[in-house]
């Protein structure tokens, strides 16, 4: 099943020791590499890696993902919380040279000084690391999941509208292999026919030979008979990947290139103005499936 790298997935819940509120969301739109970023509470920083090594764990390889986690403090136990004196001296330095030089009003005050958060430090246990992981995991791993869910549901989607835009470009080539057949079983008797009016005021006779050479040239030179044959089996290579379990974008997307090369052989090799108009309808159709893929992870 191919997935989608655009969704979203949130959950949020209370620890069970019912002292937090944990928010977790997950977002992601198309990006060729996995980029990963992570928003946190400041005190709550230390977890920014683990997050982003869970995310790749549970198989998201490719995105531009960002992850918030908002963590609400019920009752916090355990935490002491200081003061840094040299930060505050140096700031509230600044704020009374800033008042002195501008003539400013003198508002100085103890909540307006502490609403600067830089000027404490949050010493909490030790123990209360592998805690604090397990609580943001259990509610980051639903988020995930439904995460997971929404990329599979719009891969689901992008997948039935590339395997329709295949049939239609797979019906296409068996109308060129028509025409190009066509083309070939006709190539003598038009030779002939033209040769004949070109030397009838010169008298001269041409051997049949000679124009069955001319033709058996033709036909190999105009044969699509090998590139018709790769395309059907780039078909069949569209169909295995969308229906794999594996991430399927780079694949989808070499093999799109593929048959972008095999399209423009058959539009050089036929010159037939049929055979070209089809062409401009499947690479048409093929720039369509390149927007898709482009969203695949």
């Amino acid at each position: 099943m191919i997935r989608s790298m655009t969704a979203f997935g949130r959950h949020r819940a209370l620890t069970e020791r019912g002292d937090r509120d944990i928010t977790a969301e997950i977002k992601s739109v198309n990006n060729r590499f996995l980029d990963c970023s992570v928003k946190l509470p400041r005190s709550y920083g230390y977890l920014e890696e683990k997050v982003k090594s869970y995310v790749s764990e549970r198989g998201i390889t490719r995105g531009k993902v960002d992850v918030y986690i908002g963590i609400d403090v019920i009752e916090e136990t355990g935490v002491e919380v200081s003061l840094d004196r040299a930060a505050a001296e140096s700031y509230i330095a600044s704020l009374k040279a800033l008042r002195d030089e501008f003539g400013l009003a003198d508002d100085i005050s103890v909540m307006s000084v502490a609403q600067n958060r830089d000027l404490f430090r949050t010493k909490r246990p030790e123990e209360d690391t592998e805690r604090d992981w397990a609580d943001v995991k259990a509610v980051l791993s639903v988020a995930i999941d439904r995460f997971i869910e929404a990329r599979e549901r719009e891969g689901a989607v992008l997948g039935r509208d590339i395997e329709g835009k295949i049939e239609n470009i797979k019906a296409w080539a068996v109308k060129i292999a028509e025409i190009s057949e066509s083309n070939i079983a006709r190539y003598p008797e038009k030779l002939e026919k033209r040769i004949k009016q070109l030397l009838s005021d010169f008298d001269v006779e041409i051997a049949e030979q000679r124009i069955l050479t001319e033709a058996a040239v033709f036909a190999d030179k105009a044969s699509i008979d090998e590139e018709l044959v790769r395309l059907n089996s780039h078909f069949e290579g569209f169909r295995e990947i969308l229906n794999s379990d594996e991430n399927s974008g780079r694949k989808l997307d070499f093999l799109l290139q593929e048959l972008n090369r095999e399209t423009n052989t058959i539009a050089s090799k036929s010159g037939d103005i049929e055979i070209a108009r089809i062409v401009v309808d499947v690479k048409a159709e093929l720039e369509k499936i390149r927007e898709q893929i482009q969203n695949i992870e």
